[in-house]
């Protein structure tokens, strides 16, 4: 799949991932389920479910280190930032052959474009938070967090 390709499917991907309403019970069973494919799957994960400022579920696995909880902080601020999935932001800045400091003055201490953050977006009201996973590849990472959304999503309904 080309570039292009690529951000035409994560833009789309977003549409399809809208909240009628998100609480601490959503977050809730989001996080216990990201955490039921880690277990199944021997993942070493962190997982991080915030409204912004307000974080509702954090869950690190045995063996997960420290710096992933940083990762998931860089990565919420990519989404915080620029109101779409980090991995977006990484794959339109390696299209444009650049990166978010030369791009937009922003410190790699506090922002990483990478995949695993993902928006959380309410209908008629927009995005107010992030689900962010670290620990795996940048686009496990983020496929993770769709799947989970996308289950509840399908839940709902």
């Amino acid at each position: 799949m080309n570039i292009d390709m690529l951000l035409q499917r994560y833009e789309q991907e977003l549409e399809t991932l809208i909240f009628d309403k998100f609480n601490s019970e959503t977050a809730l069973y989001i996080g216990n389920y990201i955490i039921n494919i880690a277990r199944n799957n021997s993942y070493t994960i962190a997982i991080d479910i915030s409204r912004f400022n307000h974080q509702l579920f954090h869950f690190s696995f045995d063996g997960a280190t420290p710096d992933k909880d940083l990762w998931i902080i860089r990565k919420r601020n990519v989404v915080q930032h620029f109101f779409t999935s980090s991995i977006y932001i990484a794959t339109k800045l390696t299209k444009d052959d650049t990166n978010l400091f030369n791009k937009y003055g922003l410190p790699n201490e506090k922002y990483s474009a990478t995949g695993g953050s993902v928006p959380i977006i309410v209908r008629n009201t927009g995005i107010i938070g992030a689900i962010t996973v670290a620990g795996l590849t940048p686009e496990e990472d983020h496929d993770l967090v769709v799947t989970a959304i996308k289950e509840y999503l399908k839940k709902q309904r």
